[in-house]
C-alpha cells in the first residue's frame, strides 16, 4: 500500500480547503484508527445521486451521436480546406506576392492553425470543458469565413474575375491587406481552437471500456476530414483557381454555417466529461517539490511515496496513475519528509500525491515521441505549398481539360479513404500494429514521398522549353508523391491520435489530441525556416537558389532530397525513443471503477516494448 497523507495525523487530504470542504459536503465521513485513515461514504443521497447520474449517462452518447460529429468534421473540414488548399495561388495571383514569400506565408498560417490547438485544448481540459470550446471556436471559425468572403469580394478581387492566372488583380489596398490578414487568422483560430477538442469529444460518446469503438472513431475522425477536404480540393477549387474566389469563400461560409448548427443539435444527448482543472500549477508543483527535496534520498521501495487512499486519485476527475521507473528524480516530490508529517511545513508545492508526479512524467515520456514527429509534419506541408507551385509550372492539360495545380491533393485524399479501409478492414482484424509501431511505419512512407517529388522535379526540368513557363511534363508525375503522403498520414496521424489521446492523463486528454496538431503546427515554421535558411545559402552570386521566382531555374528537387535525408535521421531517432518509451498504467483500483480493462494495458505495455 502507498505511503498515506502524513498530514493532519493521518487524514487523507485533499489538494486543498476548498475540495475537502466539498468532499465533507458530499458527506464523506473520515475516522482515524490507529494512525490509519479510513475514508467511508455515509451518505444514502449521494450515493443514489451518483447511481442516477451514472444510469443518465448511459443512456446517452453513443455512434449516433458520434457520426453526428463525424459529419461536423467533415463539413468544417470542407469550409477550411477552401480556404486554405488553394491559398498559396490566391497569395501569388491576387495578393501579388512571390513564390518563396507566399510559401513562407502558407507555412506560417497553417502553422498558426495548429499552434492555436493549444489554446483550445487548454480551455477546454482547464475551464471550459468540451463542449463550450469547440461551440465558441467554431463560432469564431464562421465569423473568419464570412469576413474573408466580404473582404475578397470588397476589396481584393478587383476586377471582376482576377486570380485566374491570366487576368492580373490591382494592388491591393492597405486596409484591405489588414482586413484579409485578419479574417484569415481568425479563420485559423477558429478551426485550429475546435479542432483536437471535437476529437476527444467524439471519443467521450463512449465508455472508458470501448477501446475498439474509439479506436473506431479515430480512423473515421480523419476519414470525415478527408471527405470534406475531397469537396474542396476539386469543385472549390476549379471555380477557384477560374477567379471565383469570392463564390468559392461563399460556399465555404456555408458549409461552416451547417457544421455549427448540426453539432448544436443534439446538446442534451452527448455525454460529457468535466474539466479537471488548471493542469500547468500541478505539473509546477511536481517541478517545485522536487527541486526542494533535490537533497532527500528517493526509498527503494516506490510504495514507500505519497498517494492518497482509496480508488480516488487528489485530481478530480482522474484516476489514480501506477508509478512508472522512467525519470525517477521526480520521484522526490512524492518522498514523506519529517516535515512534511510534524506538519510544520505542509504545502501542495512541497508534497505531491504519486499520481501527480505521474502525470509530469507522462508529459516528458510523450515530448521525445511527439518531437520526432515534426519532421514528418515538414513533408505534410509540402502538399499545400511547394507541391502546388511544382504542379503550376507543369503540363496541366488533359485533352483540353485544365488540372488545377490544388486539385491533385485529391490523388492525397483518396489515398487516405483507401488506405483507411483497407488498414482497418484488412489488416485490422488479422494484425493489430501498436500506435508507435504504425507512426514508425508512416514517417518511412513520408520520406518515400519526398523521394518521389525529387525525382518529379529532376524530370520536369529536363522537359522544360526555354522562354516558357511550363514544364511539358504532365501533372500526373505528382501522382505518386500525393499518393503515398496519403497513405503515410494513415499511419502516422490516426496513429499519433490514438497515442496521445491514449497515453494523456485524465486531466490532460485534449491536450494529447492537440499534441498531433502542434506537430503540424512547428512542422509548418521549420518548412518556413528551412526554406529561408536554404535560399539564404544557395541564392549567391550568380546563382538563384534552390526555390527561386522562376521554377525553372532553381533546383526544388534537392529541397525535396534535403527533406528525405532529415526525415531518415529522425527515423533513427525515433527507433530509440519508441523502444525507450513505458507506457501510463491506471491504478487496478481505479481502473476497476471505470471499466478499463487491466489486461489490455498489459498487453500494450508488453507490445510497445518489442514494436521494432
Amino acid at each position: 500500500m502507498a505511503a498515506m497523507d502524513p498530514r493532519n495525523n493521518g487524514y487523507v487530504a485533499p489538494l486543498n480547503e476548498r475540495e475537502r470542504d466539498e468532499d465533507f459536503e458530499a458527506g464523506e465521513v473520515v475516522e482515524v484508527q490507529d494512525n490509519r485513515s479510513v475514508v467511508s461514504v455515509k451518505s444514502n443521497d449521494s450515493e443514489l445521486t451518483k447511481k442516477t447520474n451514472e444510469e443518465e449517462t448511459r443512456d446517452k452518447g453513443g455512434w449516433t451521436n458520434a457520426i453526428i460529429l463525424l459529419g461536423n468534421q467533415g463539413l468544417a473540414t470542407l469550409a477550411f480546406f477552401g480556404v486554405g488548399v488553394n491559398l498559396v495561388l490566391f497569395l501569388t495571383r491576387v495578393m501579388g506576392q512571390g513564390n518563396a514569400e507566399a510559401a513562407n506565408n502558407v507555412s506560417k498560417w497553417t502553422g498558426t492553425v495548429y499552434m492555436f490547438s493549444l489554446v483550445g485544448a487548454f480551455l477546454s481540459d482547464s475551464y471550459w470543458g468540451r463542449y463550450l470550446t469547440c461551440t465558441i471556436f467554431q463560432v469564431i471559425f464562421v465569423l473568419g469565413v464570412g469576413l474573408l468572403s466580404f473582404t475578397s469580394w470588397f476589396f481584393l478581387i478587383k476586377p471582376r474575375g482576377c486570380g485566374d492566372g491570366n487576368l492580373i488583380c490591382n494592388t491591393p489596398s492597405s486596409l484591405g491587406v489588414a482586413i484579409f490578414y485578419l479574417s484569415v487568422y481568425l479563420v485559423a483560430f477558429g478551426y485550429g481552437g475546435h479542432q483536437p477538442t471535437l476529437a476527444t469529444f467524439g471519443a467521450d460518446q463512449f465508455n472508458d471500456n470501448d477501446k475498439t469503438s474509439k479506436a473506431a472513431f479515430f480512423s473515421y475522425f480523419y476519414f470525415a476530414l478527408n471527405v470534406g477536404s475531397l469537396f474542396s480540393n476539386t469543385i472549390l477549387v476549379y471555380f477557384e483557381d477560374r477567379g471565383l474566389w469570392t463564390e468559392g469563400f461563399l460556399v465555404s461560409l456555408g458549409s461552416a454555417i451547417i457544421a455549427l448548427m448540426a453539432f448544436l443539435g443534439p446538446t442534451k444527448r452527448y455525454r460529457y466529461v468535466k474539466p479537471c482543472g488548471n493542469p500547468l500549477p500541478r505539473v509546477a508543483q511536481v517541478f517545485v517539490a522536487t527541486a526542494r527535496k533535490w537533497s532527500v534520498d528517493r526509498p527503494e521501495n516506490h510504495q514507500e511515496l505519497y498517494e492518497v487512499e482509496g480508488p480516488e486519485s487528489a485530481i478530480k476527475g482522474s484516476r489514480k496513475i501506477f508509478h512508472s521507473t522512467k525519470f525517477v528524480f521526480l520521484d522526490r516530490a512524492a518522498v514523506i519528509t519529517e516535515d512534511d508529517r510534524n506538519g510544520t511545513r505542509s504545502s501542495a508545492w512541497r508534497l505531491c500525491s504519486v499520481t501527480q508526479v505521474e502525470e509530469a512524467k507522462c508529459v516528458m515520456k510523450m515530448l521525445p515521441i511527439w518531437l520526432c514527429t515534426i519532421i514528418y509534419s515538414v513533408i505534410f506541408t509540402q502538399m499545400a505549398s511547394l507541391f502546388v507551385e511544382q504542379g503550376d509550372v507543369m503540363d496541366a492539360y488533359i485533352g483540353k481539360f485544365h488540372v488545377p495545380a490544388a486539385s491533385m491533393s485529391v490523388f492525397d485524399i483518396c489515398s487516405v479513404l483507401i488506405s483507411t479501409g483497407i488498414y482497418r478492414h484488412v489488416i485490422f482484424p488479422y494484425v493489430r500494429p501498436t500506435e508507435l509501431m504504425r507512426m514508425g511505419i508512416g514517417l518511412i512512407i513520408g520520406i518515400m514521398a519526398m523521394v518521389a517529388a525529387g525525382l518529379t522535379e529532376i524530370q520536369r526540368l529536363r522537359r522544360v522549353v526555354p522562354g516558357q513557363k511550363e514544364s511539358e511534363l504532365s501533372i500526373l508525375w505528382q501522382i505518386p508523391q500525393y499518393v503515398l503522403v496519403g497513405a503515410s498520414e494513415v499511419f502516422m496521424y490516426v496513429g499519433q491520435l490514438e497515442f496521445f489521446n491514449g497515453q494523456a492523463p485524465d486531466g490532460l486528454k485534449n491536450l494529447g489530441s492537440s499534441l498531433c496538431m502542434a506537430s503540424m503546427a512547428l512542422g509548418n515554421y521549420v518548412s518556413s525556416l528551412m526554406v529561408n535558411i536554404v535560399m539564404a545559402i544557395t541564392a549567391r552570386g550568380q546563382s538563384h537558389g534552390w526555390i527561386p521566382e522562376n521554377l525553372n531555374e532553381g533546383h526544388m528537387d534537392r529541397f525535396y532530397f534535403l527533406i528525405a535525408v532529415l526525415a531518415a535521421i529522425d527515423f533513427v531517432f525515433y527507433l530509440v525513443f519508441a523502444k525507450w518509451y513505458q507506457p501510463i498504467s491506471h491504478d487496478e483500483d481505479s481502473i476497476k471503477g471505470t471499466g478499463v480493462n487491466r489486461k489490455s494495458i498489459s498487453e500494450f505495455s508488453f507490445q510497445s516494448q518489442v514494436i521494432f
